[in-house]
């Protein structure tokens, strides 16, 4: 049986990879041994990470990244035949693990529990970006009943849970995305107070003023001139939450970073700085509220392992609204 891969062939120029960046290879597997388990997989996740973390790594390396598949063949008795599984093993057809935790995040393949609902939320607001919403927005932003909380990349599926997180907190919530479309989404479908269109607006400042009289906590997705812009309404004792920089990634020039006001609170983190315990809780917490209704989930699946490196791409373009997942 030969397990088909890709890996990244050349480094990324720009921010957006290039489809010739990425090239595909075969592993030859035979039998397993002691302990090990056959992955196939059902769904692949493509995630901003995927480009900050290639800065300076070396090529060739086997592209990394977060999936979801189903036991075909087992000799540990912790992972049947059969059961699901979600696991940090890259963009593979199959994937023959142990059991042992990844060498990126620490994180144990796992049984999502993803119930009656579709599986690739499994990647996408009941996975990864889930816990990195729920535990970022409550644990480092800690929101109150009347904050005003602003989420950039707001249409993303970290930014969308955040901001639907605040609303059920009794926040004022104000999201920035990047076109007309997805500003609709916000308003519309997800019940964001103020929604705007960041390409469109001259004076970023001005206009969040124009509607509140300041910041309380701030999710931070982009960095950039954008953020830049938002900090400067943040309140006395604001929170803010750093969770990535997209307009950075693939710059060649060194980000200065904006004046923070006084008083304010600035948090980077990672979800790998919660227990599983805890990331666990926080994914049973955002189930529940989805079975009910209080929380939505946009996806883009795409059709065919051959199209990954175009969705990665789509990804980093904007070209969607909330997850985008690969079906294998």
């Amino acid at each position: 049986m030969k397990i088909t891969k890709y890996v990244v062939k050349k480094p990324f120029k720009d921010f957006l990879p290039e489809p010739e960046d990425f090239g595909t290879k075969h592993e030859n597997f035979d039998k397993l041994k002691n302990d090990q388990f056959l992955v196939k997989a059902e769904y692949i996740s493509t995630d901003p990470y995927l480009r900050s973390f290639a800065n300076k790594r070396a090529v060739p390396y086997d592209q990394f990244g977060f999936q979801v598949g189903n036991v075909v063949e087992s000799l540990n008795p912790e992972y049947p035949v059969k059961m699901t599984v979600v696991s940090h093993s890259g963009w593979r057809d199959y994937a023959v693990l142990n059991g042992q935790p990844d060498d990126m995040f620490g994180i144990k393949p796992y049984d999502p529990q993803i119930g009656k609902l579709p599986l690739s939320l499994a990647l996408g607001a009941l996975g990864m970006p889930g816990i990195t919403a729920y535990l970022g927005f409550l644990e480092i932003c800690k929101p109150r009943t009347g904050d005003v909380v602003c989420v950039s990349s707001a249409a993303g599926t970290v930014g969308s849970l955040v901001g639907q997180i605040a609303k059920m907190k009794g926040c004022v919530v104000i999201g920035f995305a990047g076109s007309p479309e997805k500003v609709q989404y916000l308003r519309d479908e997800l019940g964001f107070n103020y929604a705007y269109d960041y390409k469109a607006v001259k004076d970023v400042k001005a206009t969040i003023l124009s509607v509140c009289n300041g910041i309380d906590c701030y999710f931070d997705n982009v960095g950039g001139e954008l953020s830049a812009g938002i900090v400067q309404c943040m309140k006395r004792v604001g929170r803010i939450a750093v969770c990535g920089s997209i307009s950075t990634y693939g710059s060649v020039v060194d980000q200065k970073m904006p004046i923070i006001p006084h008083n304010v609170k600035v948090q980077s983190f990672s979800f790998t700085q919660w227990d599983w315990e805890q990331q666990m809780a926080a994914i049973q917490q955002l189930k529940a509220w989805m079975q009910i209704g209080s929380i939505k989930a946009k996806e883009t699946v795409v059709q065919g392992f051959d199209q990954l490196p175009t969705a990665l791409i789509g990804l980093l373009r904007g070209d969607n609204i909330g997850k985008v997942v690969v079906k294998v």
